[in-house]
């Protein structure tokens, strides 16, 4: 899909990280399993090296570096740690590869029930965080006490902390690295209400796990220190100085992933406006995010899609009635009537065509008819015109009016010469022939009020037709005096004055002009 906004076709999915829509379906497979094994085997030793900071140096209670705990500190916690590492793996790999199997398909449409089962993928890994970290809880907080009651507290105290900052991290990673899939359905999503806990949801947890939960746990030793002497003041100074100082340190890396899953949708909306406003409609934001955010990318892609479509109409409206025509009817309030204006009228006309349209296929007739039409639309609008009416055969073009011109008579003139002279050149299989008037007219909406279309009537519209006529057994392109006196003198020097005849219909008689040689 074009789009002018380098950046959008970069980072579709909010970051450079995930890759382009247009790489392979291998390439994408494989950058997706990177950054999902990748940062949350690097969360969960992070979580590891914190609780053992926790039970080893900074929680109150009995020291774990004991011989009674030997076994639990060299054996069974660095053995749990390791099974629960390889099992998280290959388990969230298999769990993963289940739910997203239809996802290795590039032109796959997941069905509603694989939608909703990759929707479910980052809670149920993050689940599966949480049954491992939390049997480590049970196993070595049960070990620990067996070999002194008084670990219990702080041992289970210590890897919770962990277990919980480790969950809530893994989640915003896998949202995070699960975009590229995550749109692929919600794009196409019927309904548009926000999935999960929501924007607001969302960062309230991680406010509660990033500093709710570690000043809870602050508050708790502060209880404890006030009601027996069981926690020292320098044991309590340096509970909060690592406590104080994780919550600083988690609170601002939760709170990081948090304002990156936030903004990023936003910024991406933010960009595609900015190529609106340019006029840039060819453009689809990938929906990526399942809260409202989400539905924020989903409503700008809605509204864009509207404004193609208005555009298009207003095209096409534009070249059924005219781009004055159309602007006017779109800005304005239309209604039937008219009014006076001078203006400029050139009609023109294929000599002998009842006679090609009987003796030619209706292919061909159809090929010259849109070749000729060609030359005398592109040339009436160079020289400010409305082609105003298709008539089998003939056109009438109008100058002055529904835009008004400095000088309309002059513009009808030179597209005259400018169609005659194209003509001569293109249109060897056929023979047209033109007439130019100018006077007062009356322009405006004629029909009833369901349906009506923009018209010009007037003499000079009859004088035109008239002359085309005559045109046709004369030189082909003939004009008024009085329109080429009422025009500027750098175009009444390319006519000559001729006779004057009687055009059928008229009482005056009118005196005719041909364009120089």
């Amino acid at each position: 899909m074009p789009r002018s906004d380098n950046t959008l076709a970069a980072a579709p999915w909010g970051s450079r990280l995930l890759g382009r829509e247009d790489e392979g379906a291998g390439t994408r497979r494989l950058r997706i399993q990177v950054l999902l094994t990748v940062p949350i085997v690097l969360a969960n030793l992070a979580g590891l090296f914190l609780s053992v900071t926790l039970i080893g140096f900074v929680l109150p209670g009995p020291s774990v570096f004991t011989e009674k705990l030997l076994l639990v500190d060299a054996v069974a916690a660095p053995a749990y740690a390791v099974i629960a590492m390889l099992v998280g793996v290959s388990w969230g790999t298999a769990r993963g590869l289940g739910a997203l199997g239809w996802a290795k398909d590039p032109d796959a449409i997941p069905t509603e029930q694989q939608q909703a089962a990759a929707a479910a993928v980052p809670r149920r890994l993050v689940r599966m965080q949480a049954v491992l970290w939390f049997g480590g809880v049970t196993v070595l907080t049960l070990l620990a006490g067996l070999a002194d009651p008084g670990l219990i507290a702080k041992v289970a105290f210590g890897i919770t902390f962990s277990a919980v900052v480790v969950c809530a991290s893994t989640y915003l990673i896998i949202e995070f690295a699960l975009r590229p899939v995550t749109s692929r359905f919600l794009s196409d999503r019927t309904t548009r209400s926000p999935s999960g806990i929501g924007v607001f949801g969302r960062s309230l947890l991680m406010w509660l796990v990033g500093s709710g939960l570690p000043v809870a746990g602050l508050m708790v030793l502060a209880v404890v220190a006030l009601c027996t002497d069981y926690v020292s003041t320098a044991r309590l100074a340096v509970c909060v100085l690592s406590l104080g100082g994780a919550t600083l340190l988690i609170g601002l890396l939760l709170m990081t992933q948090t304002l990156a899953a936030t903004v990023a949708p936003i910024n991406g909306v933010r960009r595609a406006m900015r190529e609106v406003e340019k006029g840039e409609l060819d453009l689809r934001l990938a929906v990526y995010d399942g809260t409202e955010l989400g539905e924020l990318q989903s409503g700008f892609n809605n509204m864009v899609e509207g404004l193609r479509e208005r555009e298009e109409i207003r095209d096409l409206f534009g070249r059924h009635v005219g781009r004055e025509v159309a602007n006017a009817a779109l800005t304005g309030t239309p209604s039937l009537g008219g009014v006076e204006v001078q203006a400029a009228a050139l009609f023109i006309d294929i000599v002998g065509s009842t006679t090609m349209a009987a003796s030619l296929p209706a292919t061909e007739m159809v090929a010259i008819l849109n070749r000729f039409f060609d030359v005398v639309v592109d040339e009436v609008e160079r020289h400010g015109g409305l082609l105003n009416k298709f008539e089998g055969d003939a056109a009438l073009a109008v100058f002055g009016t529904p835009a008004p011109l400095p000088d309309s008579a002059g513009a009808a003139l030179a597209c005259g010469r400018a169609i005659r002279a194209r003509l001569d050149t293109v249109g060897a299989d056929f023979v047209a022939a033109i007439g130019i008037a100018e006077g007062r007219v009356v322009a405006g909406n004629v029909g009833a009020r369901q349906r009506y279309e923009f018209t010009v009537i007037g003499d000079a519209v009859n004088e035109a037709a008239r002359l085309c006529e005559l045109a046709k057994q004369d030189s082909l392109l003939l004009t008024s005096d009085k329109t080429v006196t009422a025009a500027a003198p750098e175009e009444a020097r390319h006519w000559r004055l001729g006779e004057s005849v009687e055009l059928r219909g008229r009482l005056a008689p009118t005196r005719l002009a041909r364009p120089t040689p």
